[in-house]
């Protein structure tokens, strides 16, 4: 579950943060014959499958920064994952060729 706390938010947050536009379907709306009705939202997958959390104007910023966090997190994990990976590589390489040799 997802929480969106006031104050300083969520430190982390899986997802994406949309936009949700549709139209309300009353014939005297603003909608009918022009913009839908716009809400923030944030997107995220739970067990395969998509899930949407829809948030104030005011929980936008903090869910953003959030999410920037979480993406930022992910991608060093990454990098510094890849970089272990070559080193391992490189170590095994150059132990098969002292055998070899």
């Amino acid at each position: 579950m997802v929480t969106v706390t006031r104050g300083d938010g969520p430190r982390v947050l899986p997802g994406s943060l949309i936009t949700l536009r549709r139209k309300c379907g009353k014939p005297g709306c603003r909608c009918a014959t022009g913009s839908p009705h716009e809400t923030p939202a944030l997107s995220y997958s739970v067990g395969g499958r998509t899930k949407m959390l829809t948030l104030t104007p005011d929980e936008v910023p903090a869910v953003a920064a959030a999410v920037t966090r979480y993406r930022s997190a992910v991608n060093d994990l990454e990098a510094e994952a890849r970089a272990e990976l070559a080193t391992l590589v490189t170590r095994v390489k150059a132990r098969r060729a002292r055998r070899r040799a």
